[in-house]
């Protein structure tokens, strides 16, 4: 990667600001910003309210600030635009780039009257129902760059938002080829998580990863799964019900009358997913809703998996119709189903075909390198800009 390009001798400060370091690909994203932008030269600054990848900030040699930014309480949101703004006259910062909502409205503010620039990154088609949502959503599109994650999420800011054009920038998601490869997972790994989760041996397994809410669409895989009629078959949700103990609750009901006890099994958030993708046959996105990008269906094929996706959202940029996995219609078991029976028919060389085309869909256009390369130019694009005054 390129140092910065300078037109000062000052060392570039970038403050990234994101709820919470969790476990989702927008976390992913910003740490993995953070620390190019350390190795290419410059200063990173990660706000958010803490969380359990906060050592992996660190470990980058990124700086971690807590703040309660996470919140949509509108005092707090308020109280936060002065504490923002202390940090960019502290820490000499020259761009804010913010990934949500609730802190874009206060790190908007916080920028003004200051030579920070604000940008944002917009990770989903945002829910529109009123002038008030609609209104909300728009600040993330007052950035001087505005990065969709997808071209499904920039048709979703065009359509919706008046931008201009020159603002907005494409950059999909990436990830670690140096993590999400066959070669890099052990025999020992992946018997110390079929152990963990009890799958019979020799049984193909579907699974289906993503926390445990309506719209990822569990309970569309359950209904397919009742029609596939496949008694020999283990599936595995992988995912945090995150309190939504109703939703959990109706899925076991499901499994129950459905007759599939002892052949599904719901876990929590799985911390080795490369070792949990080469345990399965096949691997399953049944979202009902529109992914803004859907980082599943990347990671799977990486790990040379049998995909099924639904046909709408990020699935249609990742998934290769027909080369690298299924692509069927939203909230249809019965098509689910018919896409399950023929992954789970694949002879040994359809799935070595299938598996050599997934790599290579995913390392020549999802990668990280790719992803915070992108990024980076953008901040010199905003530099320079900058520095250029």
């Amino acid at each position: 990667m390129a140092k910065y390009r300078r037109s000062s001798n000052k060392q570039p400060v970038v403050l990234q600001i994101i709820p919470e370091l969790g476990p989702g690909g927008a976390e992913q994203g910003c740490i993995d910003v953070a620390a190019e932008t350390v190795r290419a030269g410059g200063r990173a600054l990660v706000v958010s309210n803490g969380g359990e990848r906060v050592p992996e900030i660190l470990r980058h040699k990124a700086e971690h600030i807590q703040m309660p930014v996470h919140s949509k309480n509108p005092l707090t949101m308020y109280m936060n635009i002065g504490r923002i703004r202390r940090l960019i006259n502290q820490y000499q910062v020259d761009i804010v780039h913010v990934r949500s909502r609730a802190p874009a409205w206060s790190a908007y503010f916080a920028c003004k009257g200051t030579p920070a620039l604000f940008m944002t990154t917009c990770h989903a088609p945002y829910n529109i129902a009123g002038n008030l949502k609609r209104y909300y959503n728009s600040i993330m599109m007052k950035g001087e760059r505005v990065i969709a994650i997808s071209h499904h999420v920039a048709k979703y800011i065009q359509s919706n938002y008046p931008i201009d054009p020159e603002r907005l920038r494409l950059v999909h998601r990436g990830i670690a080829l140096e993590k999400f490869h066959p070669s890099m997972v052990s025999a020992e790994r992946m018997i110390t998580i079929a152990n963990e989760w009890r799958i019979p041996d020799g049984a193909p397994v579907i699974m289906l990863p993503g926390r445990i809410t309506r719209w990822k669409g569990h309970h569309i895989l359950l209904q397919a799964l009742h029609m596939l009629k496949r008694s020999d078959v283990f599936c595995v949700l992988v995912g945090s019900d995150q309190g939504r103990k109703e939703y959990r609750a109706e899925l076991e009901q499901s499994i129950r009358e459905k007759g599939l006890d002892g052949r599904v099994r719901i876990v929590n958030h799985c911390k080795d997913m490369p070792a949990a993708y080469m345990l399965s046959t096949v691997v399953v996105s049944a979202s009902t809703d529109p992914e803004g990008f859907g980082r599943i269906p990347i990671e799977a094929q990486a790990m040379g998996r049998p995909v099924i996706g639904t046909d709408h959202g990020g699935a249609q940029e990742t998934i290769i119709r027909g080369q690298t996995g299924w692509l069927v219609p939203p909230s249809d078991p019965k098509t689910l189903a018919i896409a399950l029976k023929e992954a789970l028919e694949l002879t040994a060389e359809q799935r070595s075909t299938l598996a050599m085309r997934a790599m290579r869909n995913v390392a020549d256009h999802f990668t990280r390198e790719q992803m915070v390369g992108q990024t980076l130019d953008i901040y010199t694009e905003l530099l320079e800009q900058k520095w250029g005054r």
